[in-house]
């Protein structure tokens, strides 16, 4: 199977599905052009609609004569397998040759071809797959001349009437709209679900063409995890409109270390600094020292109001305790997720809340505006 250069471009889809038994994933076969000796094999269980705090594992595996094999231990859930070719020294990791492979309980896969060009055979996921992906594969192929025929040419430097955004985003619709059409065409199928995640901004439109048996099928976790996300952009979006310097800022409660319920409003009457940050987000973690210096000084007029997003609990507090974090912290479990309800782009975030309960400053990132703000409020 030819790489699929959307995906390349969009990020990998995310798989999820529940399945009854607990059985390992065997993959083996033989890579050409691969110059290394040694595969790493990036893979972790699938994100439900329910979540996934399961993180990736990431393991090596000898080639010889350019053949491999490994098996990776799964219990209920498929995998989403990334495998790469170690690099040699100190030379960075090529994320653009990969091979991805999508694997559910039970399966025994085999692998051939190159990082570029690649067949997975083995299950009846991948035998319809294949199948399909001869209707789309000239567009893929057309795709993948126009990456490669700009990936080495200096964008200073481009032939006269050259516009190779617009050529790769033309191509890319090519692509997309097959997809969305082969859907229509096999609403049962489970590789329709997974073709609704490369459909980019038509994955709403794609998900609505699936029917029941593929909605409730293999891929049904899987379907759930993509329309919870939909929703969520939606109401991310709704949110903006109101998350505005100057608005109101939205109430909520939330648990605290101690698992008893703390809500925003019963800070009224001190600013509050509404912190979205996670032990996974290397800038929330660089800006700790920042934020501590500034607690100590400005504590008797303002409150910082940690909300952990996208940990797991115990991974929540084991960071608040590693780095003594001395301010009040809150735990977003996601029902309902705060980060939707203020329209969270980034991490970190930082939104000031003033006596009134009024939003006074928005701060995107681990950006020194914030401090300086800081000093200006309190001067």
């Amino acid at each position: 199977m030819k790489k699929n250069v959307l995906t390349m471009l969009a990020g990998a889809a995310l798989l999820c599905a529940c399945q009854p038994a607990q059985k390992n994933i065997s993959i083996s076969g033989t890579l050409t052009g691969v110059e290394s000796d040694t595969l790493l094999v990036v893979n972790a269980p699938m994100p439900t609609a329910a979540g996934n705090s399961n993180a990736a594992k990431t393991d090596t595996v000898a080639m010889q004569d350019g053949k491999f094999t490994l098996t990776l231990k799964c219990d209920s859930l498929p995998l989403q397998a990334v495998i790469f070719p170690k690099p040699a020294g100190n030379k960075a990791l090529n994320r653009f040759q990969d091979v991805r492979i999508v694997a559910f309980p039970g399966d025994a896969l085999t692998v051939n071809g190159s990082m570029d060009d690649y067949v997975v055979e083995g299950s009846d996921f991948y035998a319809t797959l294949n199948e399909a992906q001869k209707t789309w594969q000239p567009t893929e192929d057309s795709l993948h001349a126009i990456l490669q025929k700009y990936s080495n040419l200096d964008p200073e430097n481009l032939p006269e009437g050259a516009d190779p955004t617009k050529e790769i985003q033309e191509m890319g619709k090519q692509l997309t709209a097959q997809y969305v059409d082969y859907i229509r065409q096999h609403p049962d199928e489970d590789v329709a679900v997974y073709l609704a995640a490369q459909a980019g901004t038509h994955t709403e439109e794609a998900l609505a063409l699936l029917s029941d048996k593929a909605k409730s099928g293999a891929l049904g976790g899987f379907y759930q995890y993509l329309d919870n996300m939909i929703k969520k952009e939606k109401a991310r979006k709704e949110a903006e409109e109101k998350i505005k310097e100057g608005a109101e800022a939205p109430d909520f409660t939330l648990n605290d270390l101690q698992g008893k319920p703390l809500a925003l409003s019963s800070l009224r009457g001190k600013y509050v600094v509404l912190d979205f940050w996670g032990s996974w987000c290397g800038w929330c973690i660089k800006g700790i020292p920042d934020m501590k210096k500034y607690y100590e000084k400005y504590k008797d007029r303002m409150e910082i109001l940690g909300i952990d997003c996208r940990d797991t609990e115990e991974k929540w507090k084991e960071t608040v305790e590693k780095h003594e974090l001395p301010w009040l912290h809150v735990y977003n479990a996601g029902n309902p997720d705060v980060s939707v309800l203020y329209a969270v782009p980034g991490y970190p975030t930082k939104i000031v809340v003033d006596p009134e309960g009024k939003i006074a400053k928005i701060v995107v990132g681990e950006d020194p505006a914030f401090y300086e703000y800081l000093d200006q409020l309190f001067q």
